[in-house]
């Protein structure tokens, strides 16, 4: 113990950078755990598009949309979700929800906002669209 004091006071930045991480890493996986969306894989989304018909969002602009999306996914901008006008995919609150992103990072605050407004299942396909196509799995083009 006084070998660990002795560094820590030897190596002041070091140490409390490794606090500083070591406390991120907490508060994110608690924060995980105790989120009402949740991050699934791509075969989970798969099953929950074919077995529990479930409703694919993608965030991504309209030129990214257009050139290839999951197949029945609707776009709608992250930015209607912020506004809170979500038109079309009201009538989809009972359904699962996928919301997806280009690459699973910026899906999180769209989903946590839908599940603000009540949608029952909210998702987050994990490394977005670039996850889906690097598995070969088929996306739609246009539109």
């Amino acid at each position: 113990m006084q070998e660990i004091m002795q560094f820590a006071g030897n190596h002041t930045i070091l140490s409390l950078a490794w606090v500083v991480l070591l406390v991120l890493v907490i508060v994110t996986t608690v924060k995980g755990m105790f989120s009402k969306v949740k991050t699934i894989s791509r075969g989970e989304a798969t099953r929950l598009i074919n077995k529990e018909d479930a409703v694919v969002v993608d965030v991504r602009n309209r030129d990214e949309y257009r050139k290839g999306h999951i197949s029945g996914a609707m776009n709608v901008a992250a930015a209607d979700i912020k506004k809170g006008s979500v038109g079309e995919l009201e009538k989809h609150k009972a359904q699962p929800i996928i919301v997806v992103c280009a690459n699973g990072t910026s899906a999180a605050e769209p989903a946590a906002q839908l599940s603000a407004l009540d949608f029952a299942q909210v998702y987050v396909l994990k490394d977005g669209v670039s996850g889906w196509s690097g598995e070969n799995l088929p996306l739609v083009r246009g539109k």
